[in-house]
């Protein structure tokens, strides 16, 4: 299996990162915990399990303490994101971002709970030992997509310790791609969908910021599947096993070592669907579509002391324009990449999703005046 850059059949305006992958953005690192287990019949609470979760660290010190400038956006909220909404009224992360299955959403932000007390033993109960006011509390954020096709999603396998080994096990590494983490279980355009990730850098000119997405796919009917404006999925011969029934969601991260604020990032969350677009997906009404964005320029302490000045792009609107085609762009290749890296998986009551046939897509392109260059 290969990323979709392999074939050279995507134009971009903008040069992707070395890895091409939300790892580009200096400091971020990315952890999964895979579960797999058991096949056949479902046996409710006791699986066959396919599904897992994903972890995104900003910076592997202390979130807590040290923040992050964040922002948020809602495209379609068929959805059960946790902690959103004080990311919106405070514009900062102070927890891993997380990744996991609808029914293990509760279940993941617990354990991420977890982890900040085991760093921060003074949230909830104050600063005594040190003199400083307040009895802090903390916000986990936590997105989902509907893996229950495949997985036995009542059970709510993925639990604190998963969680806490997809943190122990996140990496600045190139990201594994496909039916991994909290794509595990995931469908996309009718085949199987996942985890994807791409990245692009602007030039020196504009800063030579990078902006990384990284996405959990499980979203669109098979005749929607679009590839650089070509309609792929009407030309496809559609798996045969069952269609999904439901609209299905994504999650989509984006990261960026551009000094931006929560209002800026905002911005950006919100170019976040026309990356989407140019897939194919028409964000459905039963869909959840959720983004999250933050930047790793500087930090944001807990509770400062004194007053803190930070530097944010003031030349806005032509390097928002410039960052604005870096979202689409990484999101689009990051959803087919989540696409042509993910592997056929059997799960529940022999449920099948079937790997992306890229041969033939490649033929289809090839069709359309897209040369199979590079494979």
């Amino acid at each position: 299996m290969k990323r979709i850059d392999s074939f050279n059949i995507l134009p971009r305006q903008l040069a992707a990162g070395r890895q091409n992958g939300i790892t580009d953005v200096a400091g971020v690192a990315v952890g999964h915990e895979t579960v797999v287990a058991g096949d056949g019949v479902w046996q409710p609470g006791q699986g066959p399990f396919r599904t897992g979760v994903t972890i995104i660290l900003p910076h592997r010190g202390n979130l807590y303490e040290d923040k992050v400038p964040a922002a948020v956006h809602t495209i379609n909220g068929f959805g059960k994101v946790i902690g959103f909404e004080q990311v919106r009224e405070l514009g900062n992360l102070e927890t891993p971002i997380a990744l996991t299955s609808t029914l293990n959403a509760p279940r993941v932000a617990d354990a991420l709970i977890s982890h900040a007390l085991a760093q921060n033993p003074h949230i909830g109960v104050g600063f005594a030992a040190t003199g400083r006011r307040g009895y802090a509390s903390v916000n986990p954020v936590v997105g989902e997509t509907n893996d229950g096709f495949l997985n036995d999603m009542q059970a709510r396998v993925v639990g604190e310790t998963a969680v806490l080994q997809a943190i122990a096990n996140a990496t600045t590494d190139p990201v594994i791609e496909g039916a991994v983490g909290a794509g595990t279980g995931t469908s996309c355009f009718g085949w199987k969908g996942g985890i994807g990730t791409a990245s692009r850098v602007l030039p020196e000119t504009a800063g030579g910021f990078t902006v990384g997405a990284l996405v959990q796919t499980n979203f669109g009917q098979p005749h929607e599947l679009t590839i650089a404006g070509v309609p792929v999925g009407q030309h496809l011969q559609p798996p045969s096993d069952e269609p999904r029934l439901e609209d299905g969601s994504i999650m989509i991260v984006l990261a960026t070592d551009a000094p931006l604020d929560s209002r800026q990032l905002e911005r950006l969350c919100r170019r976040a669907a026309f990356g989407l677009a140019r897939t194919g997906s028409v964000c459905a009404g039963g869909s959840g579509d959720f983004v999250i964005a933050f930047s790793t320029a500087y930090t944001v302490p807990d509770r400062p002391t004194e007053l803190v000045v930070q530097r944010v792009v003031l030349l806005e609107q032509p390097i928002m324009s410039l960052l604005g085609t870096a979202v689409i762009e990484s999101i689009e290749e990051a959803i087919l990449n989540s696409l042509f890296l993910a592997h056929t998986v059997i799960g529940r009551d022999g449920n099948t999703r079937h790997a992306l046939p890229v041969d033939e897509v490649l033929a289809i392109m090839q069709r359309f005046g897209r040369g199979r260059i590079g494979d």
